[in-house]
């Protein structure tokens, strides 16, 4: 049997008492409990269904689903960036407006992730 917790990342294997395996749930929520150990985990970057996803997400869908993964409206986006209206913001994220290669160097230094989510 394994058990893996997501955040903080933790992973136990063998006999785990269905006590402990309550404690973590309770505690951290969203774990993985995987007894058959046929059943293995799968990095999600490298499957196909990622992949699809990650082809058919714009630039402008990348800025809206980090924006609110970190609790932000556009206004305040715009306001730690300086120099963004809400107005800009929306229109990035609907494709209106096209994101320019230092804007999202911004987003990607703001939001700790590659800068080719929003290239």
């Amino acid at each position: 049997m394994q058990v893996v917790v997501k955040r903080p990342h933790i992973k136990m294997e063998g006999e785990i008492s269905p006590e402990l395996i309550s404690f973590l749930k309770e505690r951290y929520g969203d774990i993985d409990v995987i007894e058959n150990e046929e059943d293995e985990l799968v990095e999600i970057m490298k499957t196909d269904w990622y992949r699809d996803i990650r082809a058919r997400t714009s630039p402008g869908e990348n800025l809206r689903i980090y924006r609110k993964l970190h609790g932000l409206s556009q206004k305040e986006l715009g306001c730690k960036l300086g120099r963004f209206t809400r107005q800009n913001i929306s229109n990035m994220e609907r494709g209106h407006r096209p994101i320019s290669k230092a804007a999202a160097k911004k987003f990607a230094e703001l939001f700790a992730v590659s800068v080719e989510k929003f290239i």
